[in-house]
């Protein structure tokens, strides 16, 4: 089954293109009671149910060939006399004309079908008439075959949700009637398929809205076919057979799943570079499963679990490698790297700079070192310059501690050749300057408001 085949009849569901000449069906209740039967002219429905009806049946061409659509054969059993494709064959044939062959083909479904609730089965009928085309896709006149065939949809109908409405007759806001609301197919089939642009009386294109249920009770007792999972289904089953291979240590299921991942891409990957697009899908078979776990650095013992869980749940029907590769999680896998390289980048961007704040600290600390040694010379070489006149005493340094009971003794110096004798705090020191004041060399000392001064021994207020 190809793309391009479902699409070319999915083109023909216009208004203007549109072949079907009869639509059938019934409506079921919740008791699996047939409520009502439905046989209609489809051309000659009114517009707005025309295009009601023929979104039903574009749906049931709708999805992922592999997951929502899928090829379903018969077994040789079931292509003989009175066997289900018999069946299915003279209902086709008798056009939707026929209420024994569609009475039977309701109940089978009605019996079959494994749904809680109301829901409406449509019948629809339709003869293609397949033009020749060139190597360029144009058409030309004549015709290469009819394709006749028959759609069939399973809807669920349901009630639509409680609202306020406006009440036309009552001229009010209020309650509105609940109405019982035909919902898009659940389910649906093409029969015979449409293969390579010809019909294949052996296979039917199957639809499934969720492809987490299939409703394989449908394929194997309504319409005799080999049940087939959809590619959602083997993706879940092979996850499951790898977590319980591993145990209950999630962490590490998480991881061996995605390194499997990982190798089922790239095996994909290489098989198209070297068979090209349109080659035949690749199969992981049971051969090949083990290969495959030891390349993604699986250790032996939990090979062996997983080789045995994937023989006897996929046996002779392997599944085709594209069908288990989880799209989403590679792609959030390789986000998360990509967070994980960028997270260690700036952590080793940060580290650097706060390298590089500390050693620029240091530097700056030196600087200032240097500076204060350079300010306390330039004092000192001021204060040399006067001492023709004047001695400093620098050894005056006094310190208190508050807490403590011990005064340290201050000696004082006393020379005669000297006039002004100066006791200052160290702090002071580079703030002694030497000015002519008045033709009169002065030293000069700023006070603050909160210091206090003492000339000999007698407090000054300045």
């Amino acid at each position: 089954m190809r793309k391009k085949d479902i699409l070319e009849l999915k083109r023909r569901l216009k208004k203007d293109d549109c072949t079907f000449t009869r639509m059938c069906g019934c409506y079921v209740d919740g008791q699996k009671n047939i409520v009502l039967k439905l046989k209609e002219t489809f051309l000659n429905l009114r517009d707005e149910e025309f295009y009601k009806y023929l979104e039903i049946a574009k749906k049931t061409l709708s999805g992922t060939i592999g997951n929502n659509l899928l090829e379903l054969n018969f077994p040789l059993e079931e292509e003989g006399m009175g066997s289900h494709q018999l069946s299915l064959m003279e209902l086709k044939k008798s056009r939707l004309k026929d209420d024994a062959k569609l009475d039977d083909f309701y109940n089978k479904i009605i019996d079959s079908y494994d749904y809680t609730g109301n829901f409406l089965i449509l019948l629809f009928h339709d003869a293609y008439d397949v033009m020749t085309r060139t190597t360029d896709n144009s058409k030309l006149d004549e015709s290469e075959e009819v394709y006749e065939y028959i759609l069939c949809a399973i809807c669920p109908v349901e009630l639509a949700k409680p609202a306020l409405g406006y009440l036309e007759d009552e001229h009010k806001i209020g309650a509105r009637i609940r109405d019982w609301i035909v919902g898009v197919p659940d389910l649906g089939f093409v029969f015979p398929a449409f293969i390579d642009r010809s019909t294949d009386i052996h296979s039917i294109i199957y639809y499934a809205k969720n492809a987490k249920d299939s409703h394989p009770e449908v394929m194997e007792e309504v319409l005799g076919c080999s049940s087939k999972e959809t590619a959602t289904e083997q993706k879940e089953k092979f996850q499951t057979i790898i977590s319980k291979a591993v145990g209950c240590d999630e962490e590490k299921s998480e991881h061996l799943f995605m390194e499997i991942q990982e190798t089922l891409s790239s095996m994909a990957e290489e098989h198209i570079a070297v068979n090209g697009k349109n080659a035949e899908p690749i199969l992981l078979s049971n051969d090949n499963i083990q290969d495959l776990l030891m390349e993604s650095g699986i250790s032996e013992e939990i090979t062996a679990k997983i080789e045995k869980s994937y023989i006897d749940v996929f046996g002779d029907t392997p599944p085709i490698v594209d069908h288990l590769i989880d799209k989403k999680a590679l792609t959030a896998n390789e986000q998360r790297k990509k967070e994980e390289r960028l997270e260690k980048k700036v952590k080793f961007l940060e580290e650097r700079l706060e390298e590089t704040k500390q050693s620029s600290q240091l530097v700056s600390e030196k600087e200032e070192s240097i500076e204060k040694e350079s300010s306390l010379e330039s004092a000192a070489d001021t204060i040399l310059e006067a001492k023709t006149d004047i001695k400093l005493d620098d050894d005056s340094d006094r310190t208190f501690e508050q807490n403590s009971n011990h005064e340290l003794a201050v000696e004082e110096e006393s020379n005669s050749d000297y006039d002004i004798i100066l006791q200052v705090k160290p702090q002071k020191v580079a703030q002694i300057k030497s000015q002519i004041i008045d033709g009169k060399k002065c030293i000069v000392i700023p006070i603050d408001e909160n210091e206090q001064a003492n000339v000999n021994g007698v407090d000054t207020l300045l």
